[in-house]
């Protein structure tokens, strides 16, 4: 990493290692957002078939 960054540097190219920088954490943040996403998801998920299950065990006792 330390050799692309004199490369670059020594080329006086620091926009585009700026740029290649905020997109690989913009990626990066990306990507820890949808896999929260898909935790959250997946426990609303198995909360509400709990409460289904709730549901249906309510209504049989009647």
């Amino acid at each position: 990493m330390d050799e692309i960054i004199s490369t670059v540097l020594a080329k006086g190219d620091l926009a585009h290692l700026a740029l290649f920088m905020w997109a690989s954490g913009a990626s990066t943040a990306a990507l820890l957002l949808l896999r929260e996403l898909a935790a959250a998801n997946k426990q609303y998920n198995a909360f509400v078939t709990e409460i289904a299950h709730l549901n249906r065990l309510f209504r049989d006792k009647d």
